[in-house]
């Protein structure tokens, strides 16, 4: 059964989500600090955060930086702001999903469900091109580069190892938000353009002339193998 872990620091919000997820079967644990949520999932992993934005200790972006110093754990915002920066702030430093305040709490225990069901693990990919300059190891989450392994988010990982898989093939931000996980009316797109800039730094530290990203204005990115 799965686990989520509620960090939000309103008793009534709390037992909404916690209601409406037992519900659906889910186990739940509630805590109202982002300190305690970050030691909680050092010594007790849960499946999914749920973690509000305005926490009484420090900002639910600052827990989810953190986190992702160690954990690629799905995390779901809530947040009272709208604002579009808000949310493509939020996916850029790793969050999943964003849900805006006042919410239905059959909403988000619905979008817990669709995120566990895109999470959960796959046949392993194959290797790809193992003569060429990537190799993609499935079963371990790793790509190297011209022999050398790459440091990627799960994020970077998922994008690029859907590029790979269809080399020139033209991807629309909207597909590639899906190869993450991430629904594509999430209003997420933009943050797609960082998660590239972030991809292609990493492969020039190791190729620094190379351009096996391709950008196509209005249209996506593809994967050029005659580039890389």
């Amino acid at each position: 059964m799965p686990h989520i872990l509620i960090v939000e620091d309103e008793a009534a919000i709390a037992d909404t989500l916690i209601f409406a997820l037992q519900s659906e079967g889910f186990g739940t644990t509630w805590l109202s600090l982002g300190e305690q949520a970050l030691a909680a999932q050092q010594n007790q992993p849960a499946d999914l955060l749920i973690l509000d934005v305005g926490l009484p200790d420090i900002s639910g972006f600052e827990v989810c930086k953190r986190l992702r110093r160690f954990s690629e754990v799905p995390v779901i915002f809530l947040t009272a702001r709208s604002e579009e920066i808000d949310r493509v702030v939020g996916l850029e430093i790793g969050a999943d999903d964003y849900v805006v305040k006042p919410f239905s709490p059959r909403e988000v225990a619905a979008r817990v469900k669709a995120i566990l069901k895109r999470m959960a693990p796959r046949e392993p990919a194959p290797e790809i091109a193992p003569s060429g300059p990537f190799r993609v190891d499935g079963e371990r989450v790793q790509i190297h580069y011209h022999g050398q392994l790459l440091s990627l988010t799960r994020h970077e990982f998922r994008l690029l190892q859907l590029l790979l898989a269809q080399p020139e093939r033209v991807f629309s931000r909207e597909q590639l938000l899906d190869g993450l996980g991430v629904a594509p009316d999430a209003g997420y797109e933009r943050s797609i353009d960082s998660h590239i800039k972030s991809l292609r730094a990493k492969l020039r530290q190791v190729q620094a002339a190379a351009e096996p990203i391709q950008t196509h204005r209005g249209l996506g990115y593809s994967y050029s193998p005659r580039h890389a």
